[in-house]
């Protein structure tokens, strides 16, 4: 199915509900106490994380399984669902719903929900040709009727993948990148280009002499010679132009002011020449707008004092050796090397209605903040905001647009080394940070850490718990947002999730 397309899907008319995205189908019955929403939700869920007909399927057995044990006696609950699986197609039905899988090697496959206690589901090889989902009481298909995705009226699916559905809801392409992701400079904003003053209107047989940036205005009725040359005799010193005194030759001159070129950003904050996107510059030109002081000059591109095997780096986060390292020894934080420009990690995500992307499980958008309605958005694939900031307890913030090793020699570590991390040399006076200490990675839109077995292990704690609680050494962890993570035993950083618009 995955090789085949979505195809075409159909719905048919009847009495209950009917949904389709990406590919998955679902067909339930509604009144009494069906578990609709629950079983929406397990479709959108399996959509919105990626995941296929066999996803599907286990997630509708845990609805079913809660609903059977709140009415034990009554009628189980009438639905059926499908979807891409390993080739072919992973189908379940329940109660009085059946399914119908056709054009597979092993012919037509018929399931019904009666001949089970609970359900019945199958995996079906492929490649198939067609899936049916029906309720009782179905009525034929329209050839005009069709449902490309999303949540219709119906009592059944169909879904030929013998003909090609064109999505009324296709994963849009990704965005295409502004020019600042793609390291250029837009054009500077200013006032237009000012036009050169002009003498008085009248008449000549002889074009005047080209402007001169030095030069004053024409005097065409002055009352001396010789305060400007005739214009009636230009001569060779006033015809060529004349030499200008910047080293850059630049575009023609013009006698009015010209708009400023771009300031160029300080040596500082640019650090080396190949420093394209240093981890904690949070300038306008990312998503992300923190209201924390980003100051402090940090150089990220020049060559770095890493300190001795055994003693500790001369200042947070790489800070100019020559005027704070011996202002500020012992406790630092550290970005050993700047990461080269790379290219932004495409998830599922949703649209609010101001067109922000979100976290498809979101209930409310992280920038704008106005409630989104999962049963009115589709999900597509998007490359992934930044989702926060990792705030550090001596001011450095660590943007979540990467992987990161912290600890107190991260650069030599194979993950950084393979490129899958950062490194963010963390140290602290009492020497409870480890060489290679805990990895903070993204999957999809969450937030997870890993200790790498510390001898002093990582500790967090969940926001509004007062207490800390130990990780399990290599076993990954997710945090929330508004989490303070204690790295060793006098280091700690929260995870902050602002976004900006």
């Amino acid at each position: 199915m995955t090789e085949q397309g979505v195809g075409l899907v159909r719905p048919l008319p009847g009495e209950g509900v009917v949904a389709h995205l990406n590919g998955l189908l679902l067909v339930c019955a509604t009144g009494g106490d069906q578990p609709v929403e629950d079983l929406l939700s397990a479709l959108n869920e399996t959509a919105t994380t990626g995941g296929d007909g066999r996803a599907l399927a286990r997630r509708v057995a845990q609805v079913l399984a809660r609903a059977m044990d709140r009415s034990i006696g009554g009628e189980p609950v009438a639905c059926a669902v499908a979807g891409p699986a390993g080739g072919g197609a992973a189908v379940l039905v329940s109660g009085a719903a059946y399914a119908t899988v056709s054009g597979g090697p092993d012919g037509e496959v018929r399931l019904a929900g009666h001949d089970a206690l609970t359900w019945t589901d199958r995996l079906v090889n492929g490649p198939v040709s067609r899936v049916e989902l029906r309720l009782p009481g179905a009525g034929p298909s329209s050839p005009y009727a069709r449902l490309d995705g999303g949540v219709v009226t119906g009592a059944g699916l169909e879904c030929d993948f013998t003909r090609h559905g064109d999505l009324a809801f296709p994963p849009l392409p990704p965005r295409p990148p502004q020019p600042q992701q793609q390291g250029v400079q837009p054009p500077p904003i200013g006032a237009p280009e000012p036009i050169a003053p002009r003498g008085p209107v009248v008449p000549s047989t002889v074009p005047p002499p080209p402007v001169s940036p030095f030069a004053g205005p024409l005097s065409g009725g002055g009352p001396s010679g010789e305060q400007a040359p005739p214009p009636v005799q230009p001569s060779s010193h006033v015809s060529q132009p004349l030499p200008s005194p910047l080293p850059d030759p630049g575009p023609a001159h013009h006698s009015g002011p010209q708009p400023l070129p771009p300031l160029p950003e300080p040596a500082e904050d640019r650090g080396g020449p190949h420093d394209l996107n240093p981890p904690h510059d949070l300038s306008p030109q990312h998503d992300l707008n923190p209201p924390y002081d980003l100051s402090p000059p940090y150089d990220l591109g020049a060559p770095h004092d890493l300190g001795g095997p055994d003693g500790p780096p001369s200042g947070p986060f790489e800070p100019v050796p020559h005027a704070l390292a011996d202002e500020e020894p012992g406790e630092a934080t550290q970005l050993d090397a700047a990461p080269e420009l790379e290219q932004r990690p495409m998830v599922y995500g949703v649209d609010c209605k101001n067109d922000h992307f979100n976290d498809p499980r979101a209930p409310y958008c992280a920038v704008c903040g106005i409630p989104i309605d999962q049963r009115a958005v589709v999900p597509y694939k998007g490359p992934r905001p930044l989702l926060g900031v990792l705030l550090l307890d001596d001011g450095m913030a660590l943007p979540l647009e990467a992987d990161y090793l912290l600890g107190r020699d991260p650069e030599r570590a194979p993950e950084v080394q393979s490129g899958e991390a950062r490194p963010a040399r963390v140290t602290s006076p009492d020497g409870s940070v480890s060489r290679r200490h805990l990895r903070v990675f993204l999957e999809n839109w969450d937030v997870n850490l890993l200790d790498l077995g510390s001898v002093n292990g990582t500790q967090i704690q969940p926001p509004g718990d007062p207490n800390f609680y130990d990780i399990p050494p290599n076993e990954p962890v997710p945090i929330l947002p508004g989490t303070t993570v204690r790295v060793g035993v006098s280091r700690t950083m929260r995870y902050e999730p602002h976004r900006n618009a």
